[in-house]
């Protein structure tokens, strides 16, 4: 992957993963609180750099199939976070499993608009965006995770240990510099936003 870009193309694409209201449902916070509480302020401020710049905004949004998910588009908890509103005119790709890519057409929409380039921000770090971005990588965009615009909740492994929301965070966030994706902050993006490459 290569180093910190000068500048964003006129065409990158910010991608916001799952920022519904099921992802405030009490159930994420079993095992503890999650990360980034400004996650959505950040998101906010990406989405309004986007905007402004008139570079292209994909809203994700997940269609759980599941009976008792708060992602189900039956629930209240399918909404869009008020952060996180589609605009008329803004693409919203609806997915069924972890990555966005898959069964969605995303790939070949953005293939065929000439975006190579992608933003990522969203939750979960370790589920949804996770896997986008490893996905997007492997697919040849040039990916940037906006480290501090997502969040991850508190994890218990297989032997019982609880793992806070932070380093869950942070070890998906490893997993994915260098080979997937640059992990840059939001500040770092939005100085990159105001330059055309």
């Amino acid at each position: 992957m290569p180093n910190r870009p000068a500048a964003l193309p006129a065409n990158a694409a910010l991608l916001l993963i799952d920022l519904q209201r099921a992802i405030d449902d009490p159930r994420w916070a079993v095992h503890g609180p999650r990360n980034n509480p400004q996650a959505e302020g950040n998101v906010a401020a990406l989405l309004a750099a986007w905007r402004a710049t008139g570079r292209p905004v994909v809203h994700v949004r997940h269609d759980s199939q599941e009976p008792d998910s708060p992602y189900r588009p039956t629930t209240p908890g399918h909404a869009f976070k008020p952060e996180a509103q589609p605009l008329p005119g803004e693409r919203v790709v609806a997915k069924t499993t972890n990555s966005a890519f898959i069964g969605t057409g995303l790939d070949a929409w953005l293939v065929e608009h000439g975006i190579a380039t992608l933003v990522v921000a969203g939750v979960l770090t370790n589920n949804s965006v996770e896997a986008t971005v490893r996905m997007a990588g492997n697919l040849g965009f040039d990916t940037i995770l906006a480290a501090d615009a997502g969040f991850a909740c508190a994890r218990r492994d297989r032997r019982g240990r609880v793992w806070p929301a932070e380093d869950v965070h942070a070890l998906s966030l490893a997993n994915l510099e260098g080979e997937y994706a640059r992990i840059m902050d939001t500040a770092e993006i939005l100085a990159l936003a105001e330059r055309r490459g």
